[in-house]
């Protein structure tokens, strides 16, 4: 997997960051008809796919279901021009924990690919759409029925959090669910940026959709693709 730029689980490795943000910068500049990750806030709004219903970002697409780019226990719509691809946490770990080419060192896999009781399943990147940052998906084994409970686990799973404020509600596809913003403090960058989740219950297990980025500011303009989750959410 290529991990990319900003955290999982708030988790930051110095060279995949500064790799992910110098592969940014470069997709910026090739002239291939992506947006430059340097442009305004509205222009970053546009490229998503511009304001929807309700303040979500335009719908490029479906994942969840099958033959989707991710297949999972929940499918929403995502923003136009994110990207979404899987992630085969599995066969990831086990590359690690044999030292094949192309695999995380174990510790290093584990830290990114699970946060608590959940699995990283599918990231949707934003960086064609003009944002550094990813939405990520996560789920977790079937049983474990409640979202209140793996969503608590998963924030208490991040180092350095702060300010956690959770709520109920229910998504557009009415799926019961909790949501939770917080702030999240990397002491190897020295600086707080804020951070949304929201976890499902479903027969499969539960899901939690998890919303990063940068820094603040990439996250509020990220979040309408993240508006469009919640409101699009159903089960599969």
């Amino acid at each position: 997997m290529q991990v990319g730029v900003g955290t999982v689980g708030g988790r930051i490795v110095v060279a995949a960051a500064l790799a992910a943000v110098l592969g940014g910068c470069a997709e910026s500049a090739d002239g291939d008809g992506k947006e430059s990750a340097s442009a305004s806030a509205s222009e970053k709004g546009t490229t998503a796919g511009g304001a929807g219903a309700k303040g979500a970002a335009a719908r490029g697409g479906t994942i969840g279901a099958a033959g989707s780019a991710c297949e999972l226990p929940v499918s929403f719509g995502i923003a136009r021009h994110w990207k979404a691809k899987p992630i085969d946490a599995a066969k990831e770990l086990a590359a690690s924990s044999k030292g094949e080419d192309g695999g995380l060192g174990g510790a290093l896999a584990d830290a990114f690919l699970r946060q608590g009781p959940v699995t990283a399943a599918c990231e949707i990147d934003a960086k064609p759409a003009g944002n550094i940052g990813f939405l990520r998906v996560w789920t977790g084994k079937a049983g474990d029925e409640d979202a209140g409970g793996v969503l608590r686990a998963f924030v208490a799973a991040e180092d350095n959090v702060s300010k956690a404020r959770y709520h109920s509600f229910r998504t557009g596809g009415g799926v019961s669910a909790v949501e939770v913003e917080y702030l999240y403090t990397s002491k190897l960058l020295d600086e707080t940026k804020k951070e949304s989740a929201f976890a499902v219950s479903t027969p499969d297990g539960p899901v939690v959709l998890h919303l990063g980025g940068m820094d603040t500011q990439e996250h509020e303009e990220m979040r309408p693709a993240y508006d469009l989750a919640k409101q699009t959410l159903r089960l599969s």
